[in-house]
């Protein structure tokens, strides 16, 4: 999804589009530099990318809803059945909320920062957690859950005593605020109780994805660098 929010903006800059909001860049591209065959198919991969990132969230939604609250605090005993029914249902409430809100946004200026700003709020937390999970061996559950409420409260502060503040500068001391959170929390004999051991094969991955991943990092790095 992010080649078709970053990229296109970062052509339309460098054409100097004649645009009245940054929303407008792909819509203009599509209409002035792309003939009408090719102008379909990257319609077509704007749809398929949006729908791939919609199925994703909907699953998440339903499996989160689903497992971490009805399943756990609400009715322990549900068959599999009741538990895929009623993922069905969060979902479907959850695109009713959408469709509800999503008008609300037709008056920004650039609707996908307005949606990732307030992401942010959440994707820092997520972040220190995941990677505390992985190479913090102190790591405890209470201080995942506190990094997690932390994401939240540390970010409205700093939106509202720091208003001026880049959302990507905010998420990077959240991100940070959030870490410090795990370390001060740490406990190794908590987390021992707690702990997962897996093989190393499982995360293993051949030379040419490596190369490969290094290659695209290098390009996006490039990218940012020269026109951040």
């Amino acid at each position: 999804m992010c080649r078709f929010v970053v990229i296109p903006g970062i052509a339309a800059a460098a054409m100097d589009a004649p645009l009245s909001k940054p929303d407008e860049a792909y819509p203009w591209l599509l209409a002035n530099i792309l003939p009408s065959g090719v102008r379909g198919l990257a319609f077509a991969a704007l749809i398929a990318a949006i729908v791939s990132s919609l199925a994703s969230m909907m699953n998440s939604i339903s499996t989160i809803f689903t497992m971490d609250i009805y399943h756990s605090y609400i009715r322990c005993d549900a068959s599999e059945h009741q538990l895929v029914h009623i993922g069905r249902w969060a979902s479907s409430i959850a695109l009713l909320v959408a469709v509800v809100i999503a008008p609300m946004l037709t008056g920004l200026d650039q609707a996908f920062q307005y949606i990732q700003e307030f992401t942010g709020f959440v994707s820092p937390g997520a972040l220190a957690i995941f990677l505390a999970g992985f190479f913090y061996p102190r790591a405890t559950l209470r201080g995942a859950l506190l990094a997690a409420v932390g994401s939240f409260v540390f970010s409205a502060l700093m939106k509202i005593g720091f208003p001026s503040l880049p959302w990507m500068d905010r998420m990077g001391i959240v991100f940070l605020l959030c870490c410090a959170v795990m370390v001060v929390t740490g406990s190794k004999s908590e987390a021992q109780r707690n702990v997962c051991t897996y093989e190393h094969s499982l995360f293993a991955t051949s030379r040419w994805f490596n190369i490969s991943a290094v290659i695209i990092m290098a390009i996006l790095v490039g990218i940012y660098w020269l026109w951040w």
